[in-house]
């Protein structure tokens, strides 16, 4: 038997979900799973590292609607794709990695072939999706026709049973990990925070792509008041995104050439070491419209190499730490508070080094992927056993 993944986002194209997928297939049978990727320009070497059964397709869409001939193109494409690989590898059950566009793929296939579909929920893609009527609408249509709907924090699964109306025999829970083998911490290394330009300054660090609900224009604010107390602070940030150019601005506005750095996206071996090397991490995410934090796996890579973080007190990020040993949850749409946070931190090195070795032991014990594997294979088993003894699913259709 096979299970084919779907998920446009995998490595090595950067994005919080393809890494999640990557570490949970990697470390399962090769002979049960077949992945069907995205498209990436180092697809090639990637793929050549490792020994996954991948096949690299065109999954990503214009538009995720099907109202439009575009939409309704570019979905067709893909099913007739998909279809076909299904057939060729006797393919039995399918994970889809996002509710849109992926579970549309999921669901005409099970409508077409009747392979069942388990599908993967992110909190802010559901929660977004509802700003569509059309999004909303097929979204609805994915859940209700998903054996099991995985969600990656506890959070999640309040969004879909409170506002979706999914029963809760229908949801699990599977957050996402860290490699704790990877992610680990380091001495101090002068050498390293050199070649950073970061010297000895004190360096708050964050991770992620540039987008509004990451909250990078709130820290900057808060980098302004953080200042007055700790004058050479350094806000080091690691992404790319649509922001770039607005964030820069914001920080020349303010003044704070000298005290925000842009990094841009890194390779893995580079992002370590700036975990490595910081002081402490921000993750200052806040709710924009729909668009929240689902989970935050930055803030577990942080934690595992050994730092104090605070987070933003939207989504699921509380789930990430063990609050308020390892991290602290902050409105992090007030750059006052959460300036007052960071100093509190900066400006203990003792309170820093315990909550950093916290930090470290919180994550190693609930979030390493060598302990999330097998979960993720049970919540897979499962699915199988439901659809063998045909007791656990019947169509639901989903509340509006």
């Amino acid at each position: 038997m096979t299970t084919l993944l779907i998920s446009e986002i995998f490595p090595p194209r950067h994005g919080g979900s393809g890494r999640w997928f990557w570490e949970i297939y990697r470390r399962l049978p090769r002979a049960d799973f077949l992945i069907a990727a995205g498209e990436d320009p180092q697809q090639e070497s990637y793929d050549r590292a490792h020994d996954l059964r991948i096949v690299r397709m065109p999954l990503t869409l214009q538009q995720w609607g099907i109202a439009s001939l575009c939409g309704l193109q570019g979905y067709t494409r893909a099913i007739l794709r998909l279809r076909r690989l299904a057939a060729e590898h006797h393919v039995t059950a399918i994970h889809s990695g996002r509710c849109l566009p992926e579970g549309i793929m999921a669901l005409a296939l099970r409508h077409s072939v009747g392979i069942p579909y388990a599908c993967y929920v992110h909190g802010e893609d559901v929660n977004t999706a509802t700003l569509s009527r059309e999004h909303h609408w097929l979204a609805r249509r994915v859940l209700g026709g998903a054996h099991l709907v995985i969600a990656n924090s506890r959070n999640t699964e309040r969004i879909l049973r409170q506002e979706w109306g999914l029963p809760v025999d229908r949801v699990r829970v599977l957050h996402p990990g860290v490699d704790t083998d990877r992610f680990v911490p380091a001495p101090r290394d002068a050498a390293v925070r050199a070649r950073l330009g970061w010297g000895d300054r004190p360096v708050i660090l964050t991770v992620g792509r540039l987008q509004q609900r990451k909250g990078h224009d709130r820290m900057i604010e808060a980098v302004g008041k953080v200042r007055r107390t700790i004058p050479d602070v350094l806000y080091s940030v690691v992404g790319g995104g649509e922001e770039r150019d607005r964030l820069g601005e914001l920080t020349a506005c303010a003044g704070l050439a000298g005290h925000v750095q842009f990094l841009g996206e890194l390779a893995d071996e580079d992002l370590i070491r700036c975990y490595q090397q910081c002081d402490m991490f921000t993750l200052p995410n806040r709710q924009v419209g729909k668009d929240i934090e689902g989970f935050g796996m930055v803030l577990l890579e942080a934690q595992a190499c050994g730092k104090p973080v605070i987070a933003g007190n939207s989504g699921g990020t509380a789930e990430t730490m063990k609050i308020p040993e390892t991290g602290w949850v902050v409105a992090a749409d007030d750059p006052a508070e959460l300036a007052e946070s960071i100093i509190n931190i900066l400006s203990d090195r003792g309170r820093m080094a315990r909550m950093g070795l916290a930090a470290r032991a919180w994550v190693s014990g609930q979030f390493s992927w060598d302990e999330l594997a097998p979960r993720a294979g049970s919540i897979f088993r499962e699915m199988v056993r439901c659809r063998s003894q045909d007791t656990c699913f019947h169509e639901h259709e989903v509340d509006v």
